[in-house]
């Protein structure tokens, strides 16, 4: 396989990925949701509980679309969403130190972390609207900081950015499949 082959066969197996962000948009969603009708920190561990969800849910939703879900064993990428988990990791950790301070940072914070996280994705599934996607997350988190927006406001922003962008990036898959089929 070369560097093209190895990204068809990531996009092939989980639908551009699209599947993994359907599954995050939902998450922040929820927290979000868990957020206006509980407590700051139940949405913040429902961001952190939840997120431990999106692979195994990616996947489902892959195997639900006819994708395997399951990418070839000797993909040399397969590793690369693996290893860009320290920056989620990372940003995680900052997010609930910084929070402890300034509660209203932890969602912008949040959203920062898997925007910088998400242009790897562009490497890892050969699709530009990872780095907008990145962008735009990055741009909410900047936006909800400087503009002082309520605590829970980032949560519903990132869930709705990845809703879009996964229906977007699916689009996308299949109209790039069809193109080669």
């Amino acid at each position: 396989m070369n560097f093209v082959e190895f990204q068809k066969n990531m996009r092939g197996a989980y639908v551009g990925g699209a599947t993994g962000v359907l599954a995050s948009g939902i998450v922040w969603i929820l927290a979000g949701a868990i957020g206006t009708y509980s407590s700051s920190l139940t949405a913040m561990l429902a961001l952190f509980f939840g997120g431990m969800f999106i692979f195994p849910l990616s996947i489902l939703f892959s195997k639900l679309l006819s994708a395997s879900g399951k990418h070839d064993s000797k993909n040399k990428l397969g590793p690369l969403a693996l290893e860009t988990l320290p920056t989620l990791f990372g940003g995680l950790l900052v997010a609930f130190y910084v929070a402890q301070f300034k509660l209203e940072l932890f969602f912008p914070i949040m959203l920062i972390a898997i925007g910088a996280r998400y242009f790897s994705f562009q490497t890892l599934y050969g699709l530009k609207e990872y780095w907008i996607l990145g962008a735009a997350l990055i741009f909410a988190g900047i936006s909800c900081t400087v503009l002082s927006l309520p605590f829970i406001s980032g949560a519903f922003i990132g869930g709705a950015l990845e809703l879009i962008f996964a229906l977007i990036i699916f689009r996308k898959t299949r109209a790039v499949v069809s193109a080669a089929a």
